[in-house]
């Protein structure tokens, strides 16, 4: 960083005017809280009717104009636009001369670090990525859930107390990653999060057809105990038919949602695969059991169509799977950096 960048974060006023590009989910939510810190919003950019009405509800009274404009009245700039859409929008302002040196150019891309904001380094920006690690539903809601949330953090030495100070101030707990472990970090965050909500929607399913009236009041103390074990002890919170070897049973749930939910079935098996291997490797399932249980998923597994489709599906998951979910991501990411989310 050079000492020219050094002077302009030493000579900021310590309260700054914000600017959002990209009114999805997440933008808004952040402006929101440093504006309760004491920053001033004055301007957003976004495209669709949904984004503009987030922002008019998050950030009442300010004006939503062109992303140019939006860096002209900012000192730091909220770039929360999709992870495919991130490089070429710095790319693209920083050729236009829309980057001012000495500006706060802050991404909350997952998987890229700083480097990502190269371009708009060179024109004199100064670069953060603060991505923080909870899903957001683009109401005021996602403001109340900053406090206490981890952000994931890259920035270049020079900068590291700037951004640990704009964490903070939004409620949040810095966490440092380096340039190179984003994409892991990343993928480490919508494993956990995002699978979890398709894991939920199937359960959910499952028991409305199985005659339950409530099936987000069943499952909600048996998850919350779960996830507060599995985040207490790790793999020794492994519980249930896998766990314990228990084969007759697995393959009893793998016949039930063959006849009543035959796309689930690819799921159930990977996962229970992927639950009988890490009992077994912490001495929770017991070696004889395994046989019998991983020949049951083998079995489940032959004997379904369609989760023989899905299987080929996951082989090709950058082909068929990928388009799907970048169209999502991109509807809303446009809207809101849906893939932000995690």
């Amino acid at each position: 960083m050079s000492t020219v960048h050094q002077q302009d974060l030493r000579d900021r006023p310590a309260r700054l005017t914000v600017g959002v590009v990209g009114a999805g989910r997440v933008g808004p939510a952040l402006a929101a809280s440093l504006q309760l810190a004491g920053h001033r919003p004055v301007a957003v950019s976004g495209v669709s009717d949904a984004s503009r009405r987030r922002a008019e509800t998050l950030l009442p009274g300010v004006p939503l104009v062109p992303p140019a404009e939006v860096l002209q009245r900012a000192d730091l700039v909220l770039l929360t636009v999709p992870d495919d859409v991130l490089p070429a929008l710095v790319a693209g302002l920083a050729e236009t001369g829309a980057v001012r040196p000495g500006q706060l150019l802050v991404h909350t891309s997952g998987r890229y670090g700083a480097k990502v904001l190269d371009p708009a380094l060179r024109a004199g920006a100064l670069p953060l990525a603060l991505h923080p690690a909870m899903t957001f539903t683009g109401t005021a809601v996602d403001v109340q859930r900053l406090a206490g949330c981890s952000f994931g953090v890259t920035a270049p030495e020079e900068l590291r107390l700037a951004a640990q100070a704009l964490v903070i101030e939004m409620g949040g707990e810095p966490e440092w990653i380096s340039e190179e472990n984003r994409p892991l970090y990343h993928a480490a965050l919508a494993l956990g999060a995002n699978h979890l909500v398709t894991l939920v929607a199937q359960a959910m399913e499952l028991l409305r057809t199985a005659g339950v009236e409530a099936p987000d009041r069943m499952l909600g103390p048996l998850l919350g105990a779960a996830l507060d074990n599995a985040l207490r002890s790790g793999d020794a919170a492994l519980t249930g038919p896998v766990a314990r070897g228990d084969a007759g049973t697995v393959a009893a749930h793998i016949t039930e949602l063959r006849r009543h939910a035959p796309a689930t079935v690819a799921g159930y098996v990977a996962m229970a695969r992927a639950t009988a291997d890490r009992a077994l490797a912490h001495g929770l399932l017991k070696p004889e059991l395994a046989e019998d249980l991983l020949g049951a998923l083998a079995d489940g597994t032959q004997g379904t169509q369609g989760t023989q489709g899905a299987q080929g599906t996951q082989g090709t998951d950058g082909t068929d799977g990928a388009p799907g979910l970048k169209g999502d991501e991109g509807t809303d990411g446009t809207n809101g950096t849906e893939g932000n989310d995690r």
